[in-house]
């Protein structure tokens, strides 16, 4: 009976920091801080940018939404009823694009890389490209290299956007499913129902 009664109440003291452990990390999982403290978009704030891009999509062409925070991880995403199934990929990639270079459109880093231009990879890649590397085999690098191939897969046309709460920077939207323009019409259109911006200002 001792015995019993003493692991009994060894299982419950071992028990209590757990507990606790799990009250403390209801909101915060460790972190300490909220993703909007940290500048960073939320769940609320990412469902509200699905939201807006399926009201918008709603009279043009089924999409697929992604939403991904500062870090190009995942936060929310739509597939639309008929939306292409090819285009789930592409939508998150897009997402992710525009957060890895620091707020730049897809479209616009797809600009870059265009012939002649500074981030042109391929056979063609420009010396402007290569002054950035000095390591052994650089040329063979960037030779072989086209932008779209990096980072796990980038996307270089337009439908995925930076997203900007008060002139941070805080994810990006990717929208697939429609022509480029399309694509674009629906992912500003998703920012701005929101409430954010596409830029800094």
């Amino acid at each position: 009976m001792y015995v019993k009664g003493v692991l009994t109440s060894l299982c419950v003291i071992a028990s209590l920091p757990l507990k606790t452990l799990a009250q403390s990390n209801v909101t915060n999982n460790g972190f300490g801080s909220t993703p909007r403290d940290r500048l960073y978009i939320d769940l609320e704030q990412a469902q509200h940018v699905v939201s807006a891009a399926i009201q918008s999509a709603s009279t043009i062409v089924p999409e697929n939404v992604a939403v991904v925070d500062l870090s190009g991880q995942l936060v929310a995403f739509a597939r639309m009823d008929n939306a292409y199934l090819g285009s789930i990929d592409i939508s998150q990639k897009k997402a992710r694009t525009a957060v890895l270079f620091n707020g730049l459109t897809t479209a616009a880093l797809g600009q870059m890389a265009q012939p002649g231009q500074p981030l042109q990879g391929g056979s063609h890649a420009t010396s402007s490209i290569l002054d950035l590397f000095s390591f052994p085999g650089a040329n063979l690098f960037c030779y072989c290299t086209e932008i779209e191939e990096t980072n796990g897969g980038l996307i270089v046309f337009g439908g995925g956007f930076p997203i900007y709460d008060k002139g941070h920077l805080i994810g990006g939207v990717g929208c697939s499913g429609g022509t480029v323009p399309q694509d674009e019409q629906i992912a500003r259109a998703a920012i701005a129902g929101a409430g954010f911006t596409t830029a800094t200002d």
